[in-house]
């Protein structure tokens, strides 16, 4: 591949949104990545709270009391438990197709090695399966949303 088109790319991801590119050209091919400034933690945007939280009033961490929920807007509070996160970027299904039941819903026992859901990216459905056993506290992705790399998709709380 040329080095100019290479630059080309890097220029694109810098000025674009994405957080990844890759690129197949016959036998060749270019993965970019931007890695997030260390200095600003990503902060997850509001539409992830999990609508079994009440919004009226939510534990603050640093408290251990309840807080107004208006104080913190930007920073969506998860319930207890090990967050499962996108390993890339593409889109969230939580079911094989339209028609069918999605694979786990809030309260569903998992069992490590179960399907979660399906991420497409790049015309492939990639499964994610959770690590260990445990029940589905919350989904926190709509089924069809795009969703970015690391970013929550469930919490399971471990039994």
């Amino acid at each position: 591949m040329d080095l100019r088109k290479i630059k080309k790319l890097i220029e694109l991801l810098e000025e674009s949104h994405l957080s990844e590119i890759e690129i197949h050209e016959g036998e060749e091919s270019v993965r970019l990545i931007r890695h997030p400034e260390p200095a600003s933690p990503p902060s997850a945007p509001a539409y992830f709270m999990p609508p079994s939280v009440p919004t009226e009033a939510v534990r603050s961490p640093m408290s251990g009391g309840l807080a107004d929920a208006s104080a913190d807007a930007d920073e969506p509070v998860l319930p207890d438990g090990e967050i499962v996160r996108s390993p890339m970027v593409g889109t969230f299904y939580g079911s094989p197709n339209p028609e069918s039941a999605p694979f786990v819903q809030e309260g569903t026992e998992v069992s490590a090695g179960d399907t979660l859901c399906l991420v497409e990216a790049m015309k492939m459905f990639n499964q994610i399966e959770a690590e260990f056993a445990g029940r589905v506290v919350a989904v926190l992705v709509e089924d069809g949303q795009p969703v970015e790399f690391d970013e929550p998709l469930f919490v399971i709380r471990k039994t």
